[in-house]
């Protein structure tokens, strides 16, 4: 009975091995294929962005590539012991230029949604931010919130393309709505009271106001979306997905975020470099 059961054993394990070699193989085949094979191969990463976008990603006066999200793809290159390639890429096809491999990643402050998440993968947010508005100022004291905005004779602007945008349309639907190629000519619209409202990120926001808004505009700095930020790869790299991952877990808890929040978010004395 003993030697029956060890050769049933036996024939199971076999059986096993025959099932599972397969497998173990696919996965070594899906391994080759990751993107960070890649980028070690090429000894580049190659990261796609729309610069104009403060803080997260901007040109300074002498023509370089800086923000938030420019510190941490350098961060993120010298992790691989890569050099770092910037990939200034319109939005509307930031997305379809990844898709076809015209850079590794997206990072360019781009809102983890639904639609987005059927084209490309994310890795998990860095940040969160939210639509907050900026008021002409003859509106103060008016205007309380977005609700007050819900209203044909107001004209509202944001970014075309963009989360603002989509919230406009969303939660301000009867709004007359203005979209804008750049952020910044969205809010001068304001400024220039030929709109009531800008719509956009809080960090934007914060960094338009505290520059270009004093004695002209009204911040209502209240979130009302909730929106967190990631990278976007390409679908069917969990490898690639994974490194992200804790690549931006270790970028978290070692201070070097906190330096990059401080340094982009919390203040704005970098402005006077891309001005």
């Amino acid at each position: 009975m003993k030697r029956l059961l060890t050769i049933k054993w036996f024939a199971l394990f076999t059986l096993l091995l025959c099932i599972s070699a397969p497998v173990f193989a696919a996965d070594i085949e899906l391994a080759k294929k990751s993107t960070v094979e890649k980028i070690l191969q090429r000894g580049e990463l190659r990261v796609g962005f729309e610069a104009g976008y403060m803080p997260f990603e901007m040109t300074d006066k002498k023509g370089r590539f800086v923000g938030f999200d420019i510190d941490m793809a350098m961060e993120m290159a010298k992790a691989m012991g890569v050099k770092f390639v910037p990939v200034n890429t319109a939005w509307d096809g930031i997305i379809p230029s990844l898709i076809t491999d015209k850079f590794d990643i997206i990072m360019s402050g781009m809102t983890v949604t639904q639609s987005r998440n059927l084209k490309v993968n994310f890795a998990d947010p860095y940040i969160i931010v939210g639509q907050t508005i900026l008021l002409n100022k003859k509106h103060e004291g008016k205007i309380k919130s977005y609700k007050d905005l819900n209203n044909p004779k107001f004209i509202v602007t944001s970014k075309l393309g963009t989360t603002g945008e989509e919230a406009v349309k969303k939660h301000i639907q009867k709004c007359t709505y203005k979209s804008f190629e750049t952020e910044t000519e969205a809010a001068l619209e304001v400024v220039a009271g030929k709109a009531d409202a800008y719509v956009y990120d809080k960090p934007n926001c914060v960094v338009f106001m505290a520059e270009q808004g004093a004695d002209k505009l009204v911040f209502l700095d209240e979130p009302f979306t909730y929106e967190p930020l990631a990278w976007a790869i390409q679908k069917g790299d969990p490898d690639f997905l994974n490194w992200l991952n804790n690549f931006l877990r270790q970028y978290k808890n070692d201070g070097r975020y906190e330096n990059t929040y401080n340094k982009w978010i919390l203040s704005t004395d970098w402005y006077r470099n891309v001005k």
